[in-house]
């Protein structure tokens, strides 16, 4: 008898230890969120924090009865096992607290996936990536401050990123292997896909989006801080999806305009 009271101890003493150190690592969240660097971000860490704290709640409750009840239950001369079949009004209640707490976690989600999908603001810089086994290709307006129009059946060897012959705005648009996007004015991101299934991700600005073959897919954000980023491939798309990097740079308006000013338009460099 001793033997199972003991190893009933220790059984709920792990269960309270993991329960403590799985609360504790939650509630430390600095090592697992980078630095936040966008204005649509703020919401999204504030729902996922309400999500985690809800199921936090829950983990630990649950764990904690748990420990409870494999101490208080364990095996004993003088008690028993009772046969329960069912506990109509525990089951309903737990159902609906589970359904109740269900709907607003996916009614908030919703709520923020149809306002980052929202069209973006009239004055939006816009960027086209190009997406391919394993690299990023950026794409940019030229003097005329007008994009060329690109479909993916003008694509060839002499025009890898499909721009229209026959569309004179393509003629001194930019394609370049870094992203540069002036700092506090939104985003608008425009993504296409040469080959297969991949994913453009911002780990900092909470912003991801696959990248998908024969469609265009969108994102758009606001950064709030100045610096460089890294773009990864979060969608495995080949032996060497791991080298599939990227770098975005957020900079002065100023700066951006200087950089851009710099790059060599498409049909020079034909």
């Amino acid at each position: 008898m001793k033997k199972f009271s003991g190893q009933a101890f220790l059984y709920a003493a792990f269960l309270l230890v993991f329960t403590l150190i799985a609360a504790y690592t939650v509630a430390n969240k600095t090592w697992w969120f980078p630095p936040l660097a966008s204005v649509q971000g703020i919401e999204i860490d504030n729902l996922f924090m309400i999500t985690l704290l809800l199921t936090g709640i829950v983990f630990i409750a649950v764990h904690v009865v748990l420990a409870f009840f494999v101490w208080r239950y364990r095996e004993q001369a003088q008690q028993r096992a009772s046969y329960i079949t069912h506990n109509t009004r525990f089951e309903v209640s737990a159902a609906v607290t589970v359904a109740l707490a269900l709907v607003i976690l996916v009614g908030g989600g919703t709520t923020l996936w149809t306002k980052i999908q929202s069209p973006p603001p009239p004055d939006a810089f816009t960027v086209e990536v190009w997406a391919e086994q394993f690299r990023w290709t950026f794409h940019y307006p030229g003097a005329d401050g007008r994009m060329g129009r690109v479909e993916t059946r003008f694509i060839s060897d002499d025009n890898p990123y499909g721009l229209d012959p026959a569309d004179p705005y393509g003629r001194d648009d930019i394609f370049t292997t870094e992203m540069h996007v002036p700092y506090g004015k939104p985003i608008s991101v425009l993504l296409h896909s040469k080959d297969v299934l991949h994913s453009f991700f911002l780990p900092h600005f909470r912003m991801k989006m696959d990248v998908v073959p024969g469609m265009t897919t969108r994102l758009w954000f606001t950064p709030t801080q100045s610096g460089t980023f890294e773009i990864p491939c979060a969608e495995l798309c080949g032996v060497g999806h791991y080298i599939m990097r990227g770098v975005l740079v957020v900079e002065p308006p100023e700066q951006f305009n200087q950089w851009l000013s710099q790059q060599t338009p498409i049909a020079q460099s034909e």
